[in-house]
């Protein structure tokens, strides 16, 4: 089951999939290099969008929680990718320890942890799962729906290592975005991989510094293949200094909000789009959709009330919103059936490993569909994402869409690397 794509079979899309298969080589050969010169995040999830004429990321997470809703067919590239990034990192590693978020009642996130378990035990590691959520005091066995069972101990944190009562490893996988900052639990830990670094988190991330090096990424790539970096691009501005709380910052935040959707409208009117250009408020850290807003014209934000006010507040572990990124808004223009989809691309190390569609029968067009309570239902890809069909009409073949995905996915992967270089506290100087 693939998406039905809901545009004209000629356009832009069209265009940058004909390049993007024409310049095969030449792409994973640059992607190759880049490699070679800059660390891959250990795993990543990136949220795109096919507005049909544009094809672009919207979010990039660098501590994915949706393993489970790969497909078996997936599994063996997840696990084959998972041991060459253990073996460039700590070849001789035997024991993993991967420490969860916090919230032990969501089933769907724990399936999620069931399947990052049997990933690296297939690559071949033991693996086990430490909590450092104050609620878990003793071992403790969760069964979920799935007929799977999950079991979460309690971390022991000693002077200069991080494992469980009888269990020390020399890796330690964290699955927890750190919204709220790294817990003192997690520093300090020297002898250790901890993986990724505790500078990917939310408390350090910002997204305004990711799409700062994504538009970097972009250009060259659009130089490389003769294009124009907006067909991969969401243009954005960032706004400090915004408390929707209070009601302050607002004028500066609507000027802003004002000059991204002039720009927007002016690109459309370039490319000849009949659509009504919006962007998207949301926070400038934070993840799980929240802190999250459509603008299709500054003169909403006069009339922003006091729910959407509140909800704009706050973002994931009632982390206070300060500073927000405004960001062109991509139109969706996958359907299955009336749901609206959007692709989410998985990787491993350099790899993309696979992935699958969010659906959401109740959202618009240009809404986020990663939102609270998101009902959205996970349809896996059906076809990988590293087996184009040179050859076939453009538009037409569900390969050849994939293994675009794969490629915009991998420009925000090499965004992220960038960004987590430039925030590496232990980085090396050279003058």
């Amino acid at each position: 089951m693939v998406p039905h794509l809901i545009t004209a079979l000629t356009g832009p899309i069209n265009e940058l999939e004909q390049r993007i298969l024409d310049s095969m080589p030449a792409i994973e050969r640059w992607f190759r290099l880049e490699w070679m010169e800059h660390t891959p995040p250990f795993y990543t999830s990136v949220d795109i969008r096919n507005a049909g004429f544009k094809l672009a990321p919207v979010d990039t997470n660098l501590f994915p929680g949706g393993w489970n809703n790969l497909t078996k067919e997936m599994l063996p590239l997840a696990v084959q990718a998972a041991m060459a990034a253990i073996e460039k990192i700590c070849p001789e590693a035997r024991n993993l320890l991967i420490i969860p978020e916090n919230h032990t009642r969501n089933t769907f996130y724990l399936s999620n942890v069931v399947q990052l378990q049997r990933i690296f035990n297939m690559a071949g590691l033991n693996v086990r799962v430490g909590s450092i959520s104050p609620e878990i005091k003793k071992s403790t066995l969760i069964e979920l729906p799935n007929g799977d069972t999950v079991t979460l101990e309690p971390v022991v944190r000693t002077k200069r290592r991080l494992g469980l009562k009888d269990f020390d490893p020399c890796t330690i996988l964290l699955n927890n975005d750190l919204t709220a900052g790294a817990p003192g639990i997690l520093e300090d830990i020297h002898e250790q991989y901890l993986l990724p670094p505790l500078h990917a988190g939310w408390s350090v991330r910002k997204k305004s510094t990711h799409f700062k090096n994504y538009e970097e990424v972009a250009k060259r790539f659009g130089k490389m293949l003769g294009i124009d970096p907006w067909l991969v691009n969401p243009m954005y501005s960032q706004c400090g200094e915004v408390d929707f709380a209070e009601g302050t910052g607002m004028d500066q935040l609507q000027t802003s909000v004002d000059a991204l959707l002039t720009k927007v409208r002016r690109k459309y009117k370039e490319y000849g789009i009949n659509e009504k250009p919006f962007v998207i408020v949301k926070a400038n850290n934070g993840t799980y959709g929240m802190g999250i807003m459509t603008v299709r014209d500054a003169k909403e934000l006069d009339a922003v009330n006091r729910k959407t006010r509140n909800k704009m507040a706050v973002i994931k572990d009632g982390q206070p919103v300060s500073e927000v990124i405004i960001q062109e808004g991509v139109l969706t223009q996958e359907r299955v059936n009336d749901a609206v989809a959007e692709p989410v691309v998985y990787m491993m190390d350099r790899y993309v490993v696979g992935g699958f569609y969010r659906m959401h029968a109740e959202r618009g067009v240009d809404e986020n569909l990663n939102a609270p309570g998101a009902s959205f239902v996970p349809l896996a890809f059906e076809h990988s994402t590293h087996m184009p069909q040179p050859g076939v009409r453009p538009g037409v073949s569900a390969p050849n869409r994939f293994y675009m995905y794969g490629v915009v996915a991998r420009l925000a992967m090499l965004a992220a690397s960038y960004e987590l270089e430039a925030t590496n506290p232990d980085a090396e100087v050279y003058d």
